[in-house]
Protein backbone atom coordinates (compact mmCIF):
# COMPACT_ATOMS: atom_id res chain seq x y z
CA UNK A 1 0.00 0.00 0.00
CA UNK A 2 1.34 3.42 -0.91
CA UNK A 3 0.61 6.66 0.83
CA UNK A 4 0.32 10.04 -0.77
CA UNK A 5 2.76 12.83 -0.04
CA UNK A 6 0.09 15.38 -0.98
CA UNK A 7 -1.06 17.25 2.13
CA UNK A 8 -4.74 17.05 2.97
CA UNK A 9 -6.72 20.03 1.74
CA UNK A 10 -8.13 22.21 4.51
CA UNK A 11 -11.89 22.09 4.82
CA UNK A 12 -13.41 24.97 2.88
CA UNK A 13 -16.66 24.76 4.80
CA UNK A 14 -15.15 25.20 8.27
CA UNK A 15 -17.60 26.94 10.57
CA UNK A 16 -16.72 29.98 12.65
CA UNK A 17 -18.41 30.70 15.99
CA UNK A 18 -21.93 32.13 15.84
CA UNK A 19 -21.90 35.80 14.86
CA UNK A 20 -24.85 37.35 16.66
CA UNK A 21 -25.20 40.44 18.83
CA UNK A 22 -28.36 41.37 20.67
CA UNK A 23 -29.29 44.83 21.91
CA UNK A 24 -30.28 45.46 25.49
CA UNK A 25 -34.08 45.17 25.61
CA UNK A 26 -35.58 48.62 24.99
CA UNK A 27 -38.92 49.38 23.32
CA UNK A 28 -37.24 52.29 21.49
CA UNK A 29 -34.93 49.94 19.56
CA UNK A 30 -35.91 49.53 15.92
CA UNK A 31 -33.87 46.31 15.80
CA UNK A 32 -33.23 43.88 18.63
CA UNK A 33 -29.86 42.84 17.26
CA UNK A 34 -28.16 41.29 14.26
CA UNK A 35 -27.04 37.91 13.01
CA UNK A 36 -24.37 37.34 10.39
CA UNK A 37 -24.88 33.83 8.99
CA UNK A 38 -22.11 32.11 7.05
CA UNK A 39 -24.25 30.98 4.09
CA UNK A 40 -27.70 31.24 2.54
CA UNK A 41 -28.64 27.72 3.72
CA UNK A 42 -31.38 28.45 6.26
CA UNK A 43 -31.49 24.92 7.67
CA UNK A 44 -27.78 24.96 8.55
CA UNK A 45 -27.63 28.57 9.70
CA UNK A 46 -30.84 28.59 11.76
CA UNK A 47 -29.79 25.39 13.54
CA UNK A 48 -26.52 27.14 14.46
CA UNK A 49 -28.41 30.22 15.70
CA UNK A 50 -30.90 28.20 17.75
CA UNK A 51 -28.33 25.81 19.21
CA UNK A 52 -25.96 28.63 20.20
CA UNK A 53 -28.46 31.40 21.02
CA UNK A 54 -27.26 33.64 23.87
CA UNK A 55 -27.98 31.93 27.18
CA UNK A 56 -29.30 35.08 28.85
CA UNK A 57 -32.37 34.90 26.56
CA UNK A 58 -35.13 32.31 26.34
CA UNK A 59 -34.68 29.61 23.67
CA UNK A 60 -35.94 30.16 20.12
CA UNK A 61 -39.31 28.49 19.42
CA UNK A 62 -40.11 29.76 15.90
CA UNK A 63 -38.54 31.88 13.18
CA UNK A 64 -40.02 34.02 10.39
CA UNK A 65 -37.65 35.05 7.63
CA UNK A 66 -37.38 37.32 4.60
CA UNK A 67 -37.24 34.96 1.54
CA UNK A 68 -34.69 36.90 -0.57
CA UNK A 69 -32.05 36.35 2.12
CA UNK A 70 -32.15 32.56 1.79
CA UNK A 71 -32.09 29.71 -0.66
CA UNK A 72 -35.31 27.66 -0.57
CA UNK A 73 -36.07 26.83 3.03
CA UNK A 74 -37.76 23.98 4.89
CA UNK A 75 -40.88 24.47 7.02
CA UNK A 76 -39.09 23.16 10.10
CA UNK A 77 -35.43 22.90 11.00
CA UNK A 78 -33.88 20.13 13.10
CA UNK A 79 -32.01 21.52 16.10
CA UNK A 80 -30.34 19.93 19.13
CA UNK A 81 -33.56 19.93 21.18
CA UNK A 82 -35.93 18.81 18.39
CA UNK A 83 -37.33 21.10 15.69
CA UNK A 84 -38.00 24.79 15.19
CA UNK A 85 -40.92 25.84 13.00
CA UNK A 86 -40.00 28.18 10.18
CA UNK A 87 -42.16 30.54 8.12
CA UNK A 88 -41.64 33.44 5.77
CA UNK A 89 -43.05 36.87 5.07
CA UNK A 90 -44.37 36.45 1.50
CA UNK A 91 -42.76 38.89 -0.91
CA UNK A 92 -40.82 40.52 1.90
CA UNK A 93 -37.33 41.91 1.37
CA UNK A 94 -36.65 43.49 4.74
CA UNK A 95 -33.48 41.56 5.71
CA UNK A 96 -35.18 40.71 8.99
CA UNK A 97 -35.74 37.54 10.89
CA UNK A 98 -38.33 37.59 13.63
CA UNK A 99 -37.66 34.99 16.28
CA UNK A 100 -40.30 34.00 18.78
CA UNK A 101 -38.80 32.86 22.05
CA UNK A 102 -40.24 30.33 24.47
CA UNK A 103 -41.02 33.15 26.95
CA UNK A 104 -43.38 34.58 24.26
CA UNK A 105 -41.15 37.54 23.46
CA UNK A 106 -40.23 38.34 19.87
CA UNK A 107 -36.98 39.75 18.54
CA UNK A 108 -36.48 41.62 15.25
CA UNK A 109 -33.03 40.56 14.11
CA UNK A 110 -31.17 42.04 11.14
CA UNK A 111 -29.79 39.36 8.80
CA UNK A 112 -26.36 40.51 7.63
CA UNK A 113 -25.58 39.14 4.15
CA UNK A 114 -23.02 36.32 4.33
CA UNK A 115 -20.96 37.98 1.59
CA UNK A 116 -20.22 41.13 3.59
CA UNK A 117 -16.58 41.84 4.30
CA UNK A 118 -15.34 41.43 7.84
CA UNK A 119 -15.47 45.19 8.38
CA UNK A 120 -18.98 45.53 6.94
CA UNK A 121 -20.28 42.57 8.94
CA UNK A 122 -18.83 43.81 12.22
CA UNK A 123 -20.21 47.29 11.60
CA UNK A 124 -23.70 45.94 10.86
CA UNK A 125 -23.63 43.76 14.00
CA UNK A 126 -22.60 46.74 16.10
CA UNK A 127 -25.15 49.12 14.60
CA UNK A 128 -28.10 46.77 15.08
CA UNK A 129 -27.15 45.99 18.67
CA UNK A 130 -26.49 49.58 19.73
CA UNK A 131 -28.90 50.88 22.37
CA UNK A 132 -31.79 52.88 20.88
CA UNK A 133 -30.79 52.03 17.32
CA UNK A 134 -32.98 53.93 14.88
CA UNK A 135 -32.27 52.43 11.44
CA UNK A 136 -34.53 49.95 9.68
CA UNK A 137 -32.67 46.85 8.49
CA UNK A 138 -32.53 47.82 4.81
CA UNK A 139 -31.35 51.37 5.60
CA UNK A 140 -28.67 50.07 7.92
CA UNK A 141 -27.32 47.59 5.36
CA UNK A 142 -27.32 50.23 2.62
CA UNK A 143 -25.40 52.63 4.82
CA UNK A 144 -22.86 49.97 5.78
CA UNK A 145 -22.37 49.06 2.09
CA UNK A 146 -22.03 52.67 0.96
CA UNK A 147 -19.84 54.13 3.72
CA UNK A 148 -16.06 54.26 3.47
CA UNK A 149 -14.05 52.63 6.24
CA UNK A 150 -14.52 54.37 9.58
CA UNK A 151 -14.56 53.59 13.26
CA UNK A 152 -17.93 51.83 13.75
CA UNK A 153 -18.21 52.81 17.41
CA UNK A 154 -18.01 56.52 16.61
CA UNK A 155 -20.44 56.12 13.73
CA UNK A 156 -23.26 54.25 15.50
CA UNK A 157 -22.97 55.42 19.10
CA UNK A 158 -25.13 58.53 18.81
CA UNK A 159 -27.65 57.73 21.55
CA UNK A 160 -30.36 56.72 19.12
CA UNK A 161 -30.20 59.52 16.58
CA UNK A 162 -29.48 59.02 12.92
CA UNK A 163 -25.84 58.97 11.91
Amino acid sequence: MTTSNIPAQPATDARVPLRVRLAEPDPRNVLDGAWWPQSRDLAVELADLVDHFPGDRAPVARALFSPPDWDPAPRRVPVARGYVKVGSFPGDDTHLMTVALTDRSRLRILVVPPGFTSQQGEEALLAASTRRNAHAAGELLAEVRDQPAQDPIDHWDDDGGHA
